[in-house]
């Protein structure tokens, strides 16, 4: 349920409605628009008796949210969500933005890093992406340098003043993670691991939260309504490939989510053409077909030497390559009305 309150209804008016949602033993989410306050409601398994709501000053309406993804859906929040991110808060991710965040897939050497956030800082990318702990499908293959890796963001992030993303993959690492993050991955591998969703749901940080391996557009916003629901509200989703019948590409990169996506929610849209095509040279030809498509930005795999990668360099663009590209974006998101950040 959705209540929608009055234009002029004062703090005080909102406050007894917050209060009465709550004696009825459900949860008020407080969704502040352009010209009025709406209050979501979840929590209820049956249909709400609605007259201690609509009898109170400063209610202007109640309406029923048929979407199973409540706060995630439009019909909650009719308005698109945007936040900012990073040190000073110096990202913002959200519609007329098109935020970049660059860097390798793993963290790797202290070195790597450090230049890594050097050169990023240098090119005007506000967000560095690095995993210090690294999901693999061979438990042979390089899996992170955990808590030394995030020693080594924490380092970088002081060093340069660049905004960190890293993933999550465990509960028992949220906190230590949480300390280095300024904003919290979850992978594709993680997106309906609930325990973890309700875990970083409670933690203070914007969450990315990448689609499933094979997850319908449904199903990635239920999972994003485990995080809205905490309620932690500074959510975005990441577009990063689907599984399909394709063997041109590692996986299938499904722009077309994009449209439906934006219209029946509010939360931003990133792309990650990097994991979505595996090959670098698919790399910058898709993510310029997501600018176009209409994401609000890209997390995108840059390495300094790619061949030398130690996790995921087939799909990692240089600083050549990827100077190219960002002068490739430059020229073209003007025209598409956003800014380049």
């Amino acid at each position: 349920m959705l209540i929608v309150m009055q234009a002029q209804a004062s703090s005080e008016q909102i406050d007894r409605v917050l209060e009465t949602v709550r004696r009825m033993g459900l949860t008020p989410h407080p969704l502040p628009g352009p010209t009025r306050t709406a209050i979501g409601v979840t929590g209820n398994t049956a249909a709400v008796d609605r007259r201690p709501l609509e009898m109170l000053p400063g209610v202007e309406e109640l309406i029923r949210v048929t979407k199973p993804f409540k706060l995630a859906s439009r019909e909650m929040k009719p308005h698109d969500t945007a936040f900012r991110v990073g040190p000073n808060q110096g990202a913002r991710i959200g519609p007329g933005s098109f935020t970049l965040i660059a860097g390798p897939c793993s963290v790797e050497s202290r070195d790597l890093i450090l230049g890594v956030a050097e050169a990023m800082t240098q090119r005007g990318v506000k967000l560095m992406r690095a995993g210090a702990f690294k999901p693999r499908t061979s438990p042979y293959a390089f899996q992170g340098m955990g808590e030394e890796g995030l020693r080594i963001l924490e380092e970088a992030r002081a060093a340069t003043g660049i905004g960190i993303v890293t993933e999550l993959m465990d509960t028992q690492d949220a906190q230590a993670v949480a300390q280095v993050a300024d904003m919290i991955q979850i992978g594709a591998r993680n997106m309906q691991n609930f325990a973890l969703l309700k875990c970083v749901a409670r933690l203070n940080k914007p969450v990315l939260l990448k689609r499933g391996l094979a997850a319908t557009l449904e199903e990635w916003l239920m999972a994003a309504e485990y995080i809205l629901s905490g309620p932690n509200y500074n959510v975005a989703l990441c577009e990063r490939g689907v599984r399909t019948f394709s063997d041109h590409s590692r996986n299938t990169l499904d722009l077309s989510v994009i449209p439906p996506l934006k219209a029946v929610s509010h939360l931003p849209v990133l792309v990650d053409p990097s994991h979505g095509t595996g090959k670098r040279a698919f790399v910058p030809a898709m993510a310029r077909a997501a600018l176009a498509a209409g994401a609000d930005g890209l997390l995108i795999e840059v390495h300094p030497h790619p061949e030398k990668a130690l996790s995921d360099g087939p799909q990692s663009i240089d600083y050549q390559e990827f100077d190219a590209l960002l002068e490739s974006l430059r020229k073209l998101a003007p025209h598409l009305g956003v800014e380049l950040t």
